[in-house]
């Protein structure tokens, strides 16, 4: 079910965080996102806390990207990883690029 749900939403024009609101690190991850201008509906923020397959989800996370932990930033089908990265691809200027390679910008 876990799998399921994270290949619903992981799209290749899209990107989705996997999130805790809690978490600093996806607040990073959020925060670096809210400086792009996205296409309505190509930015999608999940808070797995509410769901009740939580520890399989992140069961999966690491099957999928080798590692548990939140966020899992997806940008379009590849897991570019959490909140430091993101924050490390926006610095170098690398982001802007992969998201308009997947046409999520306005």
């Amino acid at each position: 079910m876990a799998q399921e749900f994270v290949k619903a939403h992981v799209k290749g024009d899209k990107v989705v965080l996997f999130m805790k609101p809690t978490c600093p690190y996806c607040i990073t991850a959020k925060d670096v996102m809210s400086k792009y201008k996205f296409k309505p509906g190509h930015l999608e923020l999940i808070d797995i806390t509410e769901r009740s397959d939580m520890g399989s989800l992140q069961d999966y996370f690491l099957e999928l990207t080798g590692a548990r932990t939140v966020p899992r930033v997806f940008i379009g089908e590849e897991c570019v990883g959490g909140g430091s990265d993101v924050a490390a691809l926006h610095k170098s200027g690398k982001l802007e690029g992969m998201l308009q390679s997947i046409g999520a910008l306005q």
